[in-house]
């Protein structure tokens, strides 16, 4: 049992023996603006997704100089489409305030709306710069693994994703989770058929099983792409990972987004895990009988001229 004398800022893994380990949202502020720990690390995760993706471009027959306006444009769309999403599943929250709509520094960013703006207006961009969206979403695929697996840190200095209650060693409290599970205790335990939490238990830490997945993810993904046979085959293994894990962790949470007694996310994640491995079969399949008359984006001619093009460019704007 854990004691409910936890401040505000104090978060607990009982089971490790860590008691009231301080942990603020506020990372600094400058000039008197606030700067959150949510926003700091989702953009480091972004970053370090965007040096990965960089490396690896050529090898996908891609230049980065090329794809540079793609990765922006897809930042934006993600940015907009997770927020987008979480508003529209908590509309009853937004509804009489339009301004907090805009104000995403303490969270409520959705990762399946960031997939969908990012894949769609990333594949707008691309099409103006003539860059292949197959192998690109390739790539995509890692990087959303190494932006998902760091970011979610964002939300333990948050202090939220968090499930049910746990005796596992590592089960973490703390006193705004205590809190919030004595105001809505009862809403929870009235839904369906789930059991009632206390406020004196640990609960499961969902956000780091969600990080361990997703940079768990992103090495199987990393040692599958050296030995890839077509062109999408990283971007569907991704979604057939990312899914699986989502649609057990999801099952575990007390802040789900719900439609009735659905779980959204744990909805599209099993739909959508389920539908990117009969594609992978499906492709797979028809690639191997096809043999060697299937052909890599990276041992196209389109690719190969495209790269000659764009480095023709850099070379006379150098000049």
């Amino acid at each position: 049992m854990t004691s409910l004398n936890l401040g505000e800022n104090e978060i607990a893994f009982p089971g490790l023996g860590i008691d009231k380990l301080t942990v603020k949202s506020e990372a600094f502020s400058v000039f008197g603006i606030s700067v959150a720990w949510y926003g700091v690390i989702i953009a480091t995760g972004m970053l370090l997704a965007i040096i990965f993706c960089n490396t690896q471009m050529k090898k996908y027959g891609l230049h980065p100089d090329r794809v540079f306006d793609v990765i922006i444009g897809g930042i934006i769309g993600g940015v907009v489409g997770a927020r987008t999403y979480f508003v529209l599943m908590n509309w009853e929250e937004y509804a009489d305030d339009i301004k907090s709509v805009f104000m995403i520094r303490n969270g409520g960013l959705a990762i399946y709306g960031g997939i969908i703006g990012a894949i769609l207006v990333g594949a707008v961009v691309a099409k103006i710069k003539k860059v292949k969206m197959l192998p690109l979403l390739d790539l995509a695929g890692m990087g959303f693994l190494i932006g998902q697996g760091i970011g979610r840190w964002g939300n333990f200095f948050n202090h939220e994703a968090f499930g049910y209650n746990t005796d596992l060693p590592w089960g973490m409290t703390s006193g705004r989770i205590q809190n919030w599970i004595i105001q809505h205790n009862s809403s929870i335990s009235s839904s369906s058929d789930i059991i009632e939490m206390t406020a004196d238990k640990p609960v499961h830490p969902c956000f780091l099983y969600e990080s361990i997945w997703c940079l768990l993810g992103f090495v199987v993904l990393f040692i599958i792409s050296k030995h890839r046979k077509f062109d999408g085959q990283i971007f569907l293994t991704y979604v057939l990972w990312y899914g699986i894990g989502r649609s057990v962790i999801e099952g575990l949470r007390t802040d789900s987004l719900m439609f009735g007694n659905i779980r959204v996310s744990q909805l599209l994640a099993i739909v959508s895990s389920i539908t990117a491995l009969i594609l992978l079969l499906v492709i797979g399949s028809k690639v191997k009988r096809m043999g060697e008359d299937y052909t890599l984006y990276v041992n196209t001619e389109e690719s190969k001229e495209l790269m000659e093009e764009t480095e023709a460019s850099l070379t006379t704007k150098k000049k």
